[in-house]
């Protein structure tokens, strides 16, 4: 049998570990984007998946396939004991975590290691000392890195934090030590918010990473995001490779990446560069690895933090630097090193986030049938995606279905390219942010040739003026009103598609009376006087109202979590509650009475 390209390529190392199946400890487009690594150098991949996956891309392109008894993450996808014991059944020798889930386990790597397994991914130690914030602000200080004003260690509770927040000053923003992607982060601007904001980033920990610890720090407003792509082996090479922009971000979940990150001036790129190869060499760092910054108004750097594992948006630096992370992190994983250099950047790559979730109804995570899809592609287009026609989208996981990825020999280019590539893009079935893309693209402050956002500007300042001017949409189409079809006509032999409402495109019978479908605005009209329904199934995480609570339109009535994502459930007019039918933990399905009011 011929040895893989990547098991000839480490015999060349000081400890050479050559790697032959790779158990895939994820699901989605990042297990088949691992998938098609593994194939690229020889490998032998191997799936993991759940009854709701048997038919998704990852699991038929993978070399070899084991389903996980259970229901929900914890059971199946979070499992350390059922991850390996699939691992020594399938006869893996290694174990890529791909990202989330359990990526930066420093508890799942280091059992990896112990059952023999090769872990593609940092140490133990090293998910340790970056993984924890509070970690990660010390190294960031022995190293010289720029930080924020903050608080030394985890703070202990709201009390306490509003003692710090008055000696660092407002406005503060309360982090998760264990959090990430957005999640266990909130912010307050002044003491009155501060307690919630706690609370909520607290509990919001403990749901998504089993601990609620949170620390403090001054808040820099108005910052653009900025990130390194790193790489590091086991020889001492660290490498840094481009600059990232996630600056569009909505609930702190980013919408939007490009590379490299535009408007930098050359100190600011030495600044990011020295700061993040100081930081990984510090701790001995060795995989792929993110260093997180906030940019001020004023120029001034602050480390944020640092993802011991492959970034989501790694797309767009593999795009324009032409380097495979993934086959680079098997690759280190196996013993190789790094060159003396990687390739400059050349061009500009957009990555954008193909959520379930719907726009014109406050961005509530999205559940459905993928009836119809028909994805972009020609020069500089690149889809990283995990469904097919006919996959259902639940609410046990992350919303992401896919990533579109443009690239082009100029930002201007790849603009235009993803405006095309946006137009052509079609997914029915499910509500998805594709309508929000195709804005932005449009937009002066994001498209122009100043860009001018922030990590604020999409939440605050483009989306409220956007989705008012939007009509809800059906669960069955994502694209247009549910009362409107698109049909294809000829006119003189030119073929055109009109919209017309539904009752012209398909007249009723004559002996039924023609019935408008009813849109998601009208129904919540409907039901607004009489009470509050959950949108969507999920966990009730907080009530906030009791009978005869007097409420106004737009007092937050409860909380629910679902894909991983707190959402807040709002009165929709002024009440007076009458009963609250849920509690904290209540499992709800769409449609369930939460909260009634007084007639």
């Amino acid at each position: 049998m011929t040895a893989s390209p990547l098991a000839e390529a480490v015999t060349h190392t000081s400890a050479p570990r050559p790697l032959t199946r790779v158990l895939i400890a994820n699901r989605g487009e990042i297990a088949l984007r691992v998938i098609r690594a593994c194939r690229d150098l020889g490998l032998s991949s191997v799936a993991v998946y759940t009854a709701a996956d048997a038919r998704s891309p990852y699991v038929e392109l993978a070399d070899d396939a084991y389903r996980l008894e259970g229901t929900g993450p914890q059971e199946t996808f979070l499992s350390i004991p059922a991850l390996l014991a699939i691992a020594k059944r399938s006869g893996a020798d290694a174990v890529h975590p791909g990202y989330g889930y359990l990526a930066e386990s420093a508890e799942f790597a280091a059992a990896v290691a112990e059952a023999g397994l090769t872990w593609v991914g940092p140490s133990a130690s090293a998910i340790t000392a970056l993984g924890d914030k509070t970690g990660a602000r010390a190294v960031a200080e022995a190293v010289g890195a720029p930080i924020a004003r903050g608080s030394a260690g985890a703070v202990a509770s709201a009390e306490e934090a509003l003692r710090i927040a008055e000696d660092i000053g407002y406005p503060v923003a309360v982090k998760a030590v264990h959090g990430g992607g957005g999640r266990g982060f909130r912010t307050a601007a002044d003491s009155r918010e501060l307690p919630t904001a706690f609370e909520a980033a607290s509990r919001e920990a403990v749901s998504a990473f089993g601990r609620g610890e949170c620390l403090l720090e001054q808040q820099i407003v108005r910052p653009r995001h900025i990130e390194t792509q790193c790489l590091a082996d086991a020889h001492g090479g660290v490498r840094v490779l481009s600059t990232r922009d996630c600056s569009l971000q909505r609930r702190n979940q980013k919408v939007v990446e490009e590379a490299p990150a535009p408007g930098l001036t050359a100190e600011q790129e030495r600044v990011l560069e020295e700061a993040s190869a100081k930081i990984l060499t510090h701790v001995g760092y060795v995989g792929a690895a993110t260093c997180e910054f906030l940019l001020g108004a004023d120029g001034r750097l602050s480390f944020m933090e640092a993802n011991a594992r492959i970034q989501v948006e790694h797309t767009v630096t593999e795009e324009v630097t032409g380097v495979d992370l993934v086959a680079w992190q098997l690759r280190i994983a196996a013993g190789e090193r790094l060159p003396a250099a990687f390739p400059a950047p050349r061009g500009h790559a957009f990555q954008f986030r193909i959520n379930a979730e719907d726009p014109a109804a406050g961005f509530f995570p999205a559940t459905g049938a993928v009836s119809a899809l028909r994805e972009p592609s020609g020069p500089g287009v690149r889809m990283d995606s995990g469904i097919a026609e006919g996959f259902h989208v639940g609410t046990d996981f992350d919303p992401m279905l896919a990533k579109l990825v443009v690239t082009g020999e100029s930002r201007e280019a790849a603009l235009a390219r993803s405006r095309r590539a946006l137009a052509e893009y079609r997914l029915e079935g499910v509500a998805t942010l594709l309508p929000l893309h195709r804005a932005l693209v449009e937009a002066p402050d994001f498209a122009g040739s100043e860009p001018s956002v922030h990590t604020k500007w999409l939440e605050e300042d483009f989306v409220p003026a956007w989705t008012a001017s939007l009509t809800p949409v059906g669960a069955s189409s994502a694209e247009a009103p549910a009362e409107d079809v698109e049909i294809v006509v000829e006119v003189d032999g030119h073929r055109l598609t009109v919209c017309v409402p539904a009752a012209l495109a398909a007249p009723p019978a004559p002996e039924r009376r023609p019935r408008r479908r009813i849109t998601r605005r009208e129904a919540a009209a409907a039901q607004a006087a009489s009470g509050l329904t959950a949108p969507m199934q999920g966990t009730i995480v907080t009530v906030d109202v009791a009978p005869g609570d007097r409420v106004s339109a737009g007092d937050r009535l409860a909380v629910i979590e679902a894909m991983k994502m707190e959402q807040p459930l709002k009165a929709p007019n002024d009440a007076v509650v009458r009963a609250v039918a849920v509690s904290a933990g209540s499992a709800v399905r769409s449609g369930d009475v939460l909260v009634e009011f007084e007639d």
